[in-house]
């Protein structure tokens, strides 16, 4: 490859990124779409194995995940409505107990004054605010819409996404090959090696991570209902399935649930057996579910996890936290090449001139 083959390569993949970039905004349910493209291909490649045409098996994969999505939405929401009724019915009790006993103590233990705060106005708004779960999913959709995307194209962009699922798992071979024919030639065999290697690592942590999810939200959830907590399907759910991003799940599950621990119990010995669950939860996660489940083809190292995170979300927002660690590993594997090609290069072996 010359200098200017070297350098248009460069600006194309600079532009595309660039791109990409200003795009963001509408880029959503295509990269979803395609994500779950990306997943359900293997089961689709199966029945194809098994002698089944491909738009059948797309059409036996693409409703089967409809259908365990729709009996998923069909199973929690009423539990959830029903815990979030529970709060607001016991929050006057809990607001009551907080300005009874917990901002005393808290004034007498840490010398610092909390009088300023108004708890019957707290009260008055998470009132209204907590009438029913309508009025809590209608504040989600108007802070939507305060940034920047309306209710409307919200709705929009969530309807896409099963439409471009489906036609790019019916037309994804013939969109692989199309982009194996644009490759050069003599560059091709090399690519398509690295294509492997990060097909194997994207593969097995989405697969892999999806599994623990499921996994640490039925360990959470469990646990939690052994203690007594009344929130425990919410607080078990947002704390496995917000695993996908690393410690955040534990984070924000355990707060949660110690401070729902606190206002049903009022006492701390509930709130140590909360912990006593994360604590087992993350045990399982770290010795057994990411070893079994994702194993050690991602390879990252913790300060590279934490790093591409931030990245991630400081770049793209929510959906860049959620890509951070597979989009990480696959540069991770690009550089692994990139250092086999520098150790065996003149530039490394070549002795200096004395």
């Amino acid at each position: 490859m010359t200098d200017s083959q070297r350098w248009f390569t460069l600006v194309s993949v600079a532009a595309l990124g660039f791109l990409v970039y200003l795009l963001q905004p509408i880029l959503m349910p295509f990269l979803v779409g395609f994500l779950l493209a990306y997943l359900a291909t293997p089961l689709v490649e199966r029945l194809n194995r098994w002698k089944v045409p491909r738009i059948f098996s797309v059409c036996i994969v693409f409703f089967g995940i409809t259908l365990v999505f729709v009996l998923m939405i069909g199973g929690l929401v009423p539990g959830i409505k029903n815990q979030i009724v529970y709060l607001n019915t016991r929050m006057p009790e809990f607001i009551h107990w907080a300005n009874a006993q917990a901002l005393p103590w808290l004034e007498s233990t840490f010398q610092i004054n909390l009088r300023h705060l108004d708890m019957t106005m707290l009260t008055d708004t998470l009132g209204n605010s907590w009438q029913e779960a309508g009025t809590i999913a209608g504040t989600v959709l108007s802070h939507i819409a305060l940034s920047g995307m309306s209710i409307v194209g919200s709705l929009a962009s969530i309807a896409l996404i099963p439409v471009v699922t489906f036609y790019l798992m019916v037309d994804w071979p013939r969109l692989i090959g199309g982009m194996e024919d644009l490759l050069p030639r003599q560059i091709q065999p090399k690519v398509n090696v690295l294509m492997n290697e990060c097909n194997e690592v994207v593969g097995a942590f989405f697969r892999g991570q999806f599994l623990v999810m499921l996994s640490l939200s039925l360990v959470y959830i469990v646990g939690l209902k052994i203690v007594g907590l009344e929130v425990a399907v919410i607080v078990g759910l947002i704390a496995g399935l917000g695993s996908i991003i690393p410690y955040f799940g534990f984070s924000i599950g355990i707060v949660i649930a110690s401070v729902a621990a606190i206002f049903q119990f009022q006492e701390f010995l509930p709130v140590v057996w909360v912990w006593t669950v994360f604590g087992i939860g993350q045990l399982l996660e770290s010795w057994v579910l990411i070893p079994y489940l994702v194993g050690n083809k991602v390879g990252l190292h913790p300060v590279v996890v934490i790093f591409a995170i931030l990245a991630g979300g400081q770049l793209f927002g929510f959906f860049g936290m959620l890509l951070a660690i597979p989009v990480a590993a696959v540069i991770l594997v690009l550089l692994r090449h990139v250092r086999k090609r520098y150790i065996s290069s003149d530039l490394y072996t070549h002795e200096s001139i004395k």
